[in-house]
């Protein structure tokens, strides 16, 4: 097969969402590596697909430590030598019944570290990978719940906000990348997984499916824009 198959990139991939978008790039031929913060779940999940024979390997990263980021560039750059995917999907959800002026500033801190900083740390790192051979895709795993209209509604504010925050770091980005590199937002909706529940009505399988379109797109596909089930919606 050939080696100038694409590279792609998933944080938050030994389970739901993450794991599904690991299979699916695989099964579309992509070389896939499947980040995780815990290398035991992770080594776990990337050996099941690997059995599948599917091209797999599993590299340890956490996305709220930025020396971690580094390492795990550094181990791509010298695995691969390039990225051409980057599906930043890892995520936290941890708010309770408080309100956002009433909840402990630390669940507020602690959903921004992951869901804003933590994208925004890894895009920093990974980004000179794709600037090297001027093309790349990045997706980020974002929600409805970060549409402005949102904010006028009670309740999840510490995720609602890390969402709003991921959604103004991916225009502003795609305003400031030159290159064949398109940066786009997309919400998967509400899936049945560890963070979305049981009574969620879409799978992950679903929910991979509504996502991986924006890693194919070609030079005049979008760039700083949110999508669900391929159909743009407003910020």
């Amino acid at each position: 097969m050939s080696e100038n198959r694409k590279v792609a990139l998933v944080t938050g991939g030994n389970r739901g969402i993450g794991y599904e978008l690991v299979k699916q790039l695989a099964l579309s031929g992509f070389k896939a590596i499947l980040t995780s913060r815990d290398p035991e779940k992770g080594h776990e999940a990337a050996q099941k697909l690997k059995e599948s024979s599917l091209d797999v390997s599993f590299v340890q990263m956490d996305v709220g430590n930025e020396e971690s980021n580094r390492q795990a560039a550094i181990t791509v750059n010298e695995r691969y030598g390039r990225l051409d995917v980057l599906m930043n999907n890892a995520g936290v959800y941890l708010d309770g019944p408080e309100g956002i002026v009433t909840m402990d500033p630390s669940v507020l801190k602690q959903t921004m570290a992951t869901n804003f900083f933590g994208v925004y740390h890894v895009i920093r790192t990974f980004i000179p990978l794709m600037q090297k051979q001027g093309y790349g895709r990045v997706i980020n795993v974002s929600s409805e719940y970060g549409a402005l209209r949102e904010m006028a509604e009670p309740g999840a504010g510490a995720y609602k906000l890390s969402k709003l925050a991921l959604n103004g770091l991916t225009r502003l980005i795609a305003a400031e990348i030159n290159g064949d590199i398109k940066i786009n937002a997309v919400d998967p909706g509400w899936v049945s997984t560890d963070m979305g529940g049981l009574s969620a009505p879409r799978t992950p399988k679903q929910a991979a499916e509504s996502i991986l379109w924006l890693a194919m797109i070609g030079p005049d596909g979008p760039n700083g824009e949110f999508f669900r089930d391929g159909k743009r919606i407003e910020w």
